[in-house]
């Protein structure tokens, strides 16, 4: 089964649906899959390393990352349904329409993680959460960080060994994986879920000393208890390998990043929804629920926990004695 009509399957189980997910699923679909193939042409054509410039997070822009932004971009703005859209690449908000006319969705988009990992060929990927603006008059950043807003949508892309995507639209994780020889993303698994524990933790230790107290006590419990370190610098890769095989990933606040270096819309939000929905849990170091933070700023940045139950439940056990 294709995408596509995976997607229009679903619609028709709900009669009240409008068809709203298969043309914005139609335009992430094309979207990545024009990425895909940049990523994989990106030596050839001489697309690799950085631009001068810098986003408006003060990183050096890849210049992948800004391909990969106006791709995303082209895709959905023709899609009437949408309203607003949100990049990581962008300092502001790209506002298509006002919900009043039309726009009722606005889709977050980091349309490139892990792109500083492409001169060496490891996997990137597209990461997308998909929200629904409230009634009424309200339009830009007004409508994206109003607590009546819901992300009712995620996913992520990883261009790796093979082309996957995996999706939520509340209803648990499917994976799709691109069938290059019919252009077509095709359903590999439904109803994805996440091991309920698995000795492996995800986190850039050289960072350690820098960590909460906390951190550094789960790690050093971790260490005698025989679990595996597997760290690869993309979040998409990491967070695909913990939903897979289960464990935990960790990307702290630290000491010279107090409020954390992951962004809360377009980053922690779509991935902690596919975490749950595939039966993990995802928090921040002082326990709460990620899916309850309400953003108060396009580009706020969080502390990220995901992974199995139990091996959350073990890495609150530090967090809880160390507070």
């Amino acid at each position: 089964m294709s995408l596509q009509s995976h997607v229009l399957a679903g619609e028709r189980a709900h009669p009240g649906a409008t068809g709203d997910f298969s043309w914005i699923l139609s335009a992430i679909s094309l979207a990545t899959k024009t990425i895909g193939n940049k990523v994989r042409r990106a030596r050839i054509e001489d697309v690799l390393g950085e631009l001068a410039a810098e986003n408006t997070h003060g990183e050096r822009q890849q210049k992948l990352d800004v391909i990969a932004n106006n791709v995303i971009k082209s895709c959905l703005g023709s899609r009437a349904n949408i309203g607003v859209l949100v990049s990581e690449e962008d300092e502001e908000p790209t506002v298509l329409r006002t919900r009043n006319d039309g726009g009722r969705y606005a889709v977050f988009f980091d349309p490139l993680d892990g792109s500083s990992n492409l001169d060496v060929s490891v996997g990137v990927g597209t990461i997308f959460g998909i929200v629904r603006l409230p009634e009424g008059e309200k339009g830009g950043v007004d409508a994206i960080l109003s607590k009546d807003s819901h992300i009712v949508a995620a996913g992520y892309v990883l261009y790796g060994s093979s082309t996957v995507f995996m999706l939520t639209t509340g209803d648990g994780v499917d994976m799709f994986v691109l069938d290059h020889s019919i252009g077509s993303y095709v359903l590999a698994k439904r109803g994805v879920q996440m091991p309920d524990a698995r000795q492996i933790y995800s986190i850039n230790e050289a960072y350690s000393d820098r960590f909460p107290q906390g951190v550094q006590s789960y790690l050093g419990w971790a260490h005698k208890e025989g679990y595996s370190s597997r760290y690869i610098g993309s979040m998409v890769a990491d967070v695909h390998r913990t939903i897979l095989k289960g464990g935990i990933f960790i990307y702290p606040v630290s000491s010279d990043r107090p409020k954390g270096k992951l962004r809360l819309l377009y980053e922690a939000l779509p991935m902690a929804m596919l975490v749950e929905q595939a039966g993990g849990v995802a928090i921040t170091e002082s326990g709460t629920r990620i899916l309850d933070i309400y953003a108060t700023d396009l580009h706020e940045r969080t502390g990220v926990i995901l992974g199995s139950t139990q091996e959350i439940a073990y890495f609150q056990e530090h967090m809880n004695k160390s507070s």
